[in-house]
């Protein structure tokens, strides 16, 4: 089960959708690093930079969303948070834990469920609200 973006995801806006779209190889990554038994470090440097380019796409839609004074600036800023610390957690949970498919699975169940629940319902609404103030 990896991990793919698909067209239905994209929320039509280009910066968003290509960060969208790497968030998603590199989380496919680590997930096919945890099945093909990779080593640990390579892993956990999946995880560091997993977590790197999450804060910096993170920090970009927020900017981005205040650029345009988006109504669900502070909702979407908690829920990029609660993601950071979450991943922080799965990682530590692969330190200690070590490499393993359970922890690999959870990781790949996280990841997949919360940013495709997260840019179909709130990432979507950024489009939208883009698209009824340009008209």
């Amino acid at each position: 089960m990896g991990i793919i973006f698909t067209k239905n995801l994209e929320v039509g806006i280009t910066l968003i959708d290509n960060q969208h779209r790497e968030l998603f190889k590199k989380a496919d990554e680590l997930f096919e690093a945890g099945k093909n038994g990779k080593s640990k470090d390579y892993i956990l440097k999946l995880f560091d930079f997993l977590g790197d380019y999450t804060k910096t796409h993170f920090k970009e839609e927020e900017n981005y969303m205040q650029s345009i004074k988006y109504p669900g600036y502070e909702s979407q800023k908690k829920a990029h948070a609660n993601f950071i610390e979450k991943l922080g957690s799965l990682r530590n949970d692969c330190e200690k834990s070590g490499v393993n498919l359970s922890v690999i699975l959870n990781t790949n169940q996280f990841i997949l469920e919360w940013l495709t629940k997260h840019i179909s319902i709130d990432d979507k609404k950024i489009g939208e609200y883009v698209k009824l103030n340009n008209k």
